[in-house]
C-alpha cells in the first residue's frame, strides 16, 4: 500500500494572548482529524494511536469520550450469524 500524507494549513491572524495556545489548539486539530479517520474506517486503531502518539489503552478512553464505537458497525445481522455459524462449526470439528 502506497504511503499518502495529508497536510492541512491555514493562516489566522492572532494575538499574543491566542499564539500560547496554540500548541494545544494544534494537538487537538490533530486529535479530532484521526479520531474522524478512525470513525470512518479509514484507519486502524492501532495507527491512530500511533499517530496520536498514545497507548491503545488511552486510544480506547479517548474512542469512549468521542463517541467512538470499538465494533464494526457496519456488520449486518445475516453476516453476524454467519459468523457465528462458522465459529460454531469449528468447535464441532474433530479434537486432537
Amino acid at each position: 500500500m502506497a504511503k499518502t500524507e495529508l497536510e492541512v494549513r491555514f493562516t489566522l491572524p492572532l494575538d499574543e494572548v491566542l499564539l500560547q495556545h496554540k500548541v494545544d489548539a494544534e494537538h487537538k486539530a490533530r486529535e479530532a482529524f484521526v479520531l474522524e479517520l478512525l470513525r470512518q474506517g479509514d484507519i486502524s486503531a492501532g495507527r491512530a494511536a500511533q499517530l496520536l502518539n498514545i497507548s491503545r489503552w488511552d486510544l480506547s478512553d479517548l474512542m469512549y469520550e468521542t463517541g467512538i464505537s470499538p465494533f464494526d458497525d457496519s456488520l449486518t445481522t445475516e453476516a453476524l450469524d454467519a459468523e457465528v455459524k462458522s465459529a460454531l462449526k469449528d468447535f464441532d470439528g474433530p479434537t486432537l
